[in-house]
Order: C-alpha cells, then structure tokens, then sequence
C-alpha cells in the first residue's frame, strides 16, 4: 500500500489532520502492514479451504467480501 493511501485511509478512519498522519506515518504504516498480512492469511484460509467448508466455488469470492461485515 502506497504512503499516500494509507493517509488517507488514516483521515477517513478519523484522525484529526493530515499533519497527525504524516507525523505518524511510520507507525501508521507498521499496522497496515500487520493488517493486511493477517487480512490475506485469512483470505487464503477461505481459498485454500473452499471444497472442504462445503462452499461452491463461487462462494469464495462472496466468503471474502463477507469479512468486511463482521464486526471487529
């Protein structure tokens, strides 16, 4: 992920300016990166485990989206 789109991730999410993200960039970029690690581990979980979970598999792309509706 690009420097620039996770500050604006950042802004969206609520940090209160763009100078607090560019101040924080280095920690804000540490955690975007131990987010999406664990984000596409689990993704290749649904992936590798699809025939297994009894899902078809047109469901895998639907079993990832639905991640983003579970709370955290």
């Amino acid at each position: 992920m690009k420097p620039e789109e996770i500050m604006e991730m950042a802004m969206n999410s609520g940090l209160p300016s763009k100078e607090a993200a560019k101040h924080n960039l280095w920690w804000l970029q540490a955690f975007a990166k131990l987010v999406a690690a664990k984000e596409r581990e689990a993704c290749a979980d649904i992936a590798e485990n699809w025939r297994s979970n009894g899902m078809p598999r047109t469901g895998v792309a639907d079993a990832i989206r639905a991640r983003g509706e579970r709370d955290l």
